[in-house]
């Protein structure tokens, strides 16, 4: 099985370096195991599947970098977000095709609508338009030490189970900051519809202006999880790893959806009337 790594906070992130560093002693654990690491070289975080202005440029730069206590590992630092680098490993740019690809660990969840907008998230998604499998994974973001060791071996434990799923598997996982013994569980959930951003105003001076954002937290408290316990946000706020399947673009075939297109072809039959 091969294994390409990437993340959104780049590829010098304390986050990415313990998951290389799990994956290292998981390749010494048995045999056909190869791990890769093509991740960007800054901080792309928000990018969702953003790929950037490829046809503004006919290519874009690389540097080999080390990961310190995984130096047997390839890696790649890449100028491109980390979906594009998702796609630059799937065109066999840095060896063969993967079979599954982890994205992180970030550093802060990925819950609610942040799912969408997240870069962590966006190149798993990548990963399955390619045929891939992917998991996206994410540590709750509190004050130091930040425990990479628990989501790390929460994702390792995932990865027998992901790389004998259907291809175009994507799982998102979102791991408390708390040492493995204190963890509660790893359980299924929904997406809640929590958001980081709770507000904006805008201040005008003239014919230019700021728009000030009111920013908040995904995650409630730990024990205010009420009618929460079943989603991403509120199981990470109680002490539970999260673990959701995803499922990118795709036609909504629903028959709302549907009509809605119907009554929209009949609105626009008369410009094409002869």
């Amino acid at each position: 099985m091969r294994v390409l790594v990437t993340n959104d906070d780049g590829v010098h992130a304390p986050g990415l370096g313990a998951l290389v560093r799990g994956l290292a002693r998981w390749c010494e654990e048995g045999e056909d195991r190869e791990v890769v690491v093509v991740a960007p070289l800054a901080n792309y975080s928000g990018a969702s599947s953003a790929v950037g202005t490829v046809y503004e440029r006919e290519a874009v730069g690389c540097r080999q970098v080390r990961i310190e206590g995984a130096e047997a590992i390839a890696a790649y630092g890449i100028d491109a977000p980390p979906a594009l680098t998702v796609i630059i490993g799937a065109f066999g740019a840095f060896g063969p095709r993967p079979d599954v690809v982890l994205s992180g660990i970030n550093l802060g969840v990925n819950v609610g609508r942040s799912v969408l907008h997240s870069g962590t998230v966006g190149a798993a998604l990548t990963a399955a338009l390619h045929g891939f499998r992917g998991l996206a994974v994410s540590l709750r973001s509190q004050p130091t030490p930040h425990h990479w060791d628990t989501a790390t071996a929460v994702a390792l434990g995932i990865l027998p189970v992901l790389s004998e799923s259907p291809s175009r598997t994507v799982l998102n996982l979102n791991v408390p900051n708390l040492p493995l013994h204190e963890l509660r569980g790893v359980v299924p959930a929904g997406i809640s519809d929590a958001g980081i951003i709770k507000g904006a105003e805008v201040e005008m001076r003239g014919d230019t202006g700021t728009v000030r954002l009111a920013l908040g937290t995904a995650i409630p408290s730990l024990g205010d999880t009420s009618g929460e316990e079943s989603t991403d946000a509120g199981l990470v706020g109680a002490g539970y790893a999260s673990l959701t399947a995803l499922h990118g673009v795709g036609e909504d075939r629903l028959p709302a959806a549907q009509a809605v297109v119907d009554r929209a072809l009949r609105a626009v039959e008369y410009l094409t009337a002869r």
